[in-house]
């Protein structure tokens, strides 16, 4: 699963040094995330407005005018699954933390050992809040999470739901696919909904995912396609 990092810190050299310690924890778990930096808490909402899949958010506290705590509180009205990591000077703010959540507070400067710890429980944290797909087949039911779905293809009554591992067909129709799926889910063709989580490239006919296979798509799409992946990711 490739994952969505914020790190929220008004300090350009806390910030680079975070930053490179969760690139090292991604290489050494094998794991792919997109890490992007916010300078204020103000900058990371902004971006938020747009695209609220968010799955780690590494805050600094004491930031001017909106502050790394307040921040949380604000996420946690609509938000209860994004791991909130707290990343500070300051112990003060303790309590609080256990308010909106917080996975762990760590106290600046940061151990690389302590955040790599604190980034496994994150994922781990991630695993269990997923959310997932109930496929029924053969009359038993799995439990899908969506991040294994590479797409789902229509065949008359029923879908054939591709996964990483395996494929499964289902009695239903794709429109009741995209209303138990997220937004992640594209209808590419009208008998296609392809996962942007995984497609690497965009061709004029069909979309590339990372198990090399090619998603068929409609005449035009290619640039909503585009516009959709700028959006989400």
């Amino acid at each position: 699963m490739s994952y969505r990092i914020a790190v929220v810190d008004d300090c350009a050299t806390d910030t680079e040094y975070v930053q490179a310690l969760v690139e090292e924890w991604l290489a050494t778990r094998n794991e792919t995330a997109q890490i992007k930096t916010f300078p204020s808490a103000e900058a990371f909402l902004f971006a938020y407005e747009d695209n609220t899949a968010w799955d780690i958010l590494l805050l600094d506290i004491e930031m001017k005018e909106m502050n790394g705590m307040e921040l949380a509180k604000k996420l946690r009205e609509s938000n209860t699954a994004v791991q909130l990591v707290f990343i500070t000077g300051y112990p003060d703010f303790m309590a609080e933390g256990y308010e909106v959540s917080a996975l762990h507070y760590l106290m600046k400067p940061v151990s690389k050992e302590k955040l790599h710890t604190v980034l496994d429980k994150a994922v781990a944290g991630l695993a269990k809040s997923e959310k997932v797909l109930s496929v029924t087949f053969d009359r038993q039911t799995d439990l899908v999470p969506l991040s294994k779905i590479l797409y789902i293809e229509a065949q008359k009554q029923y879908v054939l739901i591709h996964t990483e591992v395996k494929d499964y067909r289902m009695k239903a129709s794709l429109t009741e696919m995209k209303e138990q799926t997220d937004e992640f889910f594209f209808p590419c063709q009208r008998s296609f909904l392809v996962n942007l989580r995984h497609v690497v490239r965009i061709k004029s006919d069909c979309v590339v995912l990372k198990s090399k296979e090619e998603v068929p798509i409609s005449r035009g799409m290619t640039e909503k396609i585009g516009r959709e992946m700028i959006r989400l990711f």
